[in-house]
């Protein structure tokens, strides 16, 4: 079974894209990057965020992640980057280098394609 864990933005997660529906329902839906799983048995372990600015704790937090985990036996074996991240940060190359230099596990760009596009017009 796969066991997904989504990195995204602290900044967006805590002020934007509160409760980070669109990533709950894209994975549920199996929509957007989570398709690769709509014939597969897999289920969402954690959204994490990066830290802050520019990302400089998100290696930390996924070890705390693991560490917090270890003994439920709660393993991510893919990681998938937010939109959140790809679309808006700054530093996305560096949080993503960090990432796959310090962990064994898959790094995939995208999370949903769900964009408010006119949300106020």
């Amino acid at each position: 079974m796969e066991k997904i864990l989504i990195v995204g933005c602290q900044n967006t997660m805590d002020n934007v894209c509160i409760a980070c529906s669109r990533c709950m329902v894209a994975f549920n839906r199996r929509e957007g990057a989570f398709s690769r799983y709509k014939d597969q048995d897999a289920e969402l372990i954690g959204i994490l965020n990066c830290g802050g600015c520019p990302g400089v704790s998100v290696v930390t937090r996924l070890a705390q992640m693991a560490c917090w985990n270890e003994k439920n036996g709660e393993k991510a074996t893919k990681i998938h980057i937010a939109a959140c991240i790809l679309d808006h940060c700054p530093e996305k190359e560096t949080i993503i280098e960090k990432i796959k230099a310090k962990t064994a596990i898959e790094v995939i760009e995208g999370a949903h394609e769900y964009k408010p596009e006119g949300l106020f017009a």
